[in-house]
């Protein structure tokens, strides 16, 4: 009887399991420590557990990246003659006309894509937000294989080695040049907060998403380039100033001239647009529009504006912990 309590054991499941011989106990220990390890079969996996959402981030900002800047270089390069010959007379202003919309497409597509690739492990952000170093890697990492599939057809509308600004924005986005850099800056914001408007209201279970459009690619951006995203613009910026366009991408509009009508005197103001147009105004702007959808639509619980009485709340506590 003691022999056979003493060979009684419990399997993986708390069952009690008997085993009369020491193979069987040896086989049954090492299918237990192999069931074990099925969630880390190896240490790149035990790694790659805490970075999945760092590295989906990574992979959705790189396919928005291809798709975007791929699409821009197709529309632009593949219309100049110097690339494709046949682009021109009434082919090459049908090619113009067409190339605007097939931008925007690219683009969505793009943004689309992203997300399947991320959503369903980080959230499909794919933008600057929470993941904020990954997605800026992804956008180099994605204009950088864009730029390497382009590299000729860049030397034929250039010139070997020629690299101007001119091109630098089929990667990264430049204002207009009647644009002044407050109008720059109010465009971006306004897109960064009409789009988070959306992006809160499909997510919104208690409204009813809207079908998936153009809106703002289509109505908004054509001014200063549809930055919209740090990260699709920051990334590829970096890129276009490592692989030869030089400081440029960082210098344009570096100096601004405002004009002093009481002194009737032109100042030189130093300004950093890469900075304030295409990366921090679209972060206000999301800001904006999250506070605009808040107020207005949201009716979620964990809203602060939703909270029943929360100033009168902290009101009377302040008034019972000092009284």
């Amino acid at each position: 009887m003691a022999e056979r309590q003493s060979s009684a054991s419990y399997d993986s499941r708390g069952e009690t399991t008997s085993h009369s011989k020491g193979s069987r106990e040896f086989v049954s220990h090492t299918e237990y420590a192999v069931e074990e390890s099925v969630p880390h079969p190896n240490r790149w996996a035990r790694y790659r557990e805490y970075l999945r959402e760092p590295f989906a981030e990574f992979l959705g900002v790189m396919v928005l990246i291809i798709f975007g800047n791929g699409v821009d270089c197709q529309v632009v390069l593949g219309g100049n003659p110097k690339v494709n010959p046949s682009e021109k007379g009434v082919g090459s202003i049908l090619f113009c006309w067409l190339s605007y919309l097939s931008i925007n497409v690219g683009w969505a597509v793009g943004t689309a894509m992203g997300v399947w690739v991320s959503g369903g492990i980080s959230g499909g952000h794919i933008n600057p937000a929470i993941y904020i170093f990954a997605q800026l890697l992804g956008g180099i990492v994605g204009a950088a294989i864009i730029y390497a599939n382009y590299f000729h057809a860049l030397d034929l509308v250039e010139g070997p080695g020629v690299r101007t600004l001119a091109t630098a924005s089929l990667f990264s986005t430049y204002a207009a040049s009647y644009m002044t850099n407050v109008s720059a800056f109010f465009s971006e914001f306004l897109e960064g907060a009409i789009l988070m408007v959306v992006v809160l209201a499909i997510n919104d279970k208690k409204n009813m998403p809207p079908p998936a459009g153009l809106g703002v690619g289509t109505s908004l951006g054509m001014e200063t380039g549809y930055a919209m995203n740090p990260a699709r613009d920051l990334g590829p910026r970096i890129l276009t100033a490592m692989v030869g366009y030089g400081k440029q991408v960082f210098t344009f509009r570096k100096w601004v001239a405002i004009y002093d009508f009481y002194v009737m005197t032109l100042t030189l103001v130093y300004s950093q647009y890469w900075l304030w147009c295409p990366v921090i105004a679209p972060i206000m702007g999301a800001q904006f529009g999250s506070l605009v959808y808040d107020v207005l639509l949201y009716t979620g619980e964990d809203s602060p504006v939703n909270r029943p009485y929360a100033f009168m709340l902290r009101v009377s506590h302040f008034i019972t912990d000092h009284a």
